[in-house]
């Protein structure tokens, strides 16, 4: 079954019909939450997101019963530091233009937005259908061609691969990881690689065992990024099948 997607209308339309939507979707959600847009420079282009002020603030707005069967917190309403530090890598190294890329938990859509920039083909998907209106507004707002689609990694279907798997500090729970390990597996086309950039998390060593365990290679890129008055160390680990 293919991926039920949308494709964000910035072709073929002018910047006056762009301008007129992005007025009408933001004042959609800014009715709904309070709203935070940054600007950020990834190699030699500007770019700005919008996300929600405060995450905290939407839990009192989680159904319990909801809760209760898929444990969903609003991880997606915030622009964490590694989805900042991939996003530059995939800008400034240029390795995914031309490709077919899958971001998983995308969240508001940074990494995708970058990677769309260089010239990839990208399906930006995260589980909250939430995100995805906040995906479709950044790259409007970017200027950037991308399809979404809502995705659960945990039930993955359907026989399309993809040249690139990427995603941002989704190694935040135990249960999660050989979901993650298991969908990687599903989407990738042969010689296809993923990007998972992680905060150097503790759950990350266990996940790297359940890669190993499943046949890929790890290769690893620590790198740095700032929030706030904060630096931020960031791995970025490239996952390949290894070669029979």
């Amino acid at each position: 079954m293919p991926f039920e997607r949308y494709t964000v209308p910035v072709f073929g339309r002018s910047d006056v019909a762009i301008e007129d939507e992005l007025t009408r979707l933001r004042a959609e959600l800014a009715a709904e939450y309070d709203l935070r847009e940054v600007a950020h420079r990834f190699g030699e282009s500007d770019f700005t997101f919008l996300s929600v002020l405060d995450s905290y603030a939407l839990l009192d707005r989680i159904d319990p019963a909801a809760f209760v069967k898929d444990e969903q917190m609003p991880y997606w309403a915030e622009i964490w530091p590694a989805a900042v530090t991939l996003s530059r890598q995939i800008v400034e190294t240029g390795e995914l233009a031309g490709k077919a890329v899958l971001e998983l938990g995308a969240g508001v859509g940074m990494a995708s937005i970058a990677a769309a920039k260089t010239g990839a083909r990208v399906l930006c998907t995260d589980y909250s259908t939430e995100a995805l209106r906040f995906v479709a507004y950044n790259a409007m707002k970017n200027r950037v061609p991308l399809d979404t689609a809502r995705l659960d990694w945990r039930m993955v279907k359907g026989a399309e691969k993809f040249d690139a798997v990427i995603a941002a500090d989704v190694l935040y729970e135990r249960v999660n990881l050989l979901p993650i390990v298991t969908a990687i597996d599903a989407l990738l086309a042969s010689g296809g690689a993923a990007y998972i950039a992680d905060p150097r998390r503790r759950l990350a060593d266990q996940f790297l065992e359940l890669v190993h365990e499943n046949g890929f290679e790890v290769a690893e890129t620590r790198m740095f990024d700032a929030e706030g008055d904060q630096t931020v160390a960031v791995t970025i680990y490239k996952l390949q099948r290894l070669m029979a």
